[in-house]
């Protein structure tokens, strides 16, 4: 899954004929400084201050990945849509960042662990969240964390909204999570390149440390 917050719904999408113009988002492409540099703070405020293993799942062309491994982080990106996981290792080659195409909701990542499992705008599009929830809980390195950035869109006028809103996956990850945060991001105009009205997130959680692996 890559972010799809301007689809009616991501299974529509045809990700890999969309992957051409996909950074021509301000939020996707993070092509104006402002844009990048705020996604760069939020960044350094949620992942660890130490070098640490991120996995980055839906990560389309690899924008937030980039600025991980910026940032001095080890990246690993899974998206469904092998064009998108092409511009992802071209935007990141000579980096320390591997890519594989597949299924964000069960990465093809075998028995390696993480430290942060890193989504935005995925959750939303996947028919059972709180399954991939819990077989990402199981990927996480003990005290490894969340870092979710959801969100719910009227991409449609008239048409019902689409997304995840904060309740509902606070509620899907408590029983993961130990400490637990929501920041609203809609309100942060230099996000999204643009002023947004509609109910824009990220959860930043540290996995449970009950030794249950949660995996479905």
């Amino acid at each position: 899954m890559t972010n799809g917050e301007h689809a009616v719904t991501a299974a529509d999408m045809d990700w890999d004929s969309a992957a051409a113009t996909f950074d021509d988002e301000p939020d996707h492409g993070l092509r104006d400084p402002e844009v990048r540099q705020a996604w760069a703070a939020r960044l350094r405020s949620w992942l660890p201050e130490h070098a640490c293993d991120v996995l980055d799942l839906g990560c389309g062309t690899g924008s937030l990945s980039l600025l991980a491994a910026e940032q001095g982080h080890r990246v690993t990106g899974v998206d469904r849509s092998p064009a998108m996981v092409g511009l992802a290792r071209a935007k990141l080659a000579g980096r320390d960042a591997v890519f594989f195409a597949g299924d964000a909701a069960m990465p093809p990542v075998g028995e390696e662990r993480f430290d942060v499992v890193l989504v935005r705008h995925v959750l939303w599009a996947l028919p059972d969240p709180g399954r991939a929830l819990r077989h990402w809980r199981g990927l996480l390195r003990p005290g490894g964390r969340f870092v979710l950035v959801e969100g719910v869109w009227h991409t449609v006028a008239g048409a019902a909204p689409a997304g995840l809103p904060a309740d509902r996956l606070t509620g899907l990850l408590a029983p993961l999570a130990g400490q637990l945060r929501v920041e609203r991001l809609s309100d942060d105009e230099a996000l999204w390149g643009r002023p947004v009205a509609d109910e824009r997130y990220a959860v930043v959680a540290t996995a449970s440390t009950n030794g249950s692996s949660g995996r479905a």
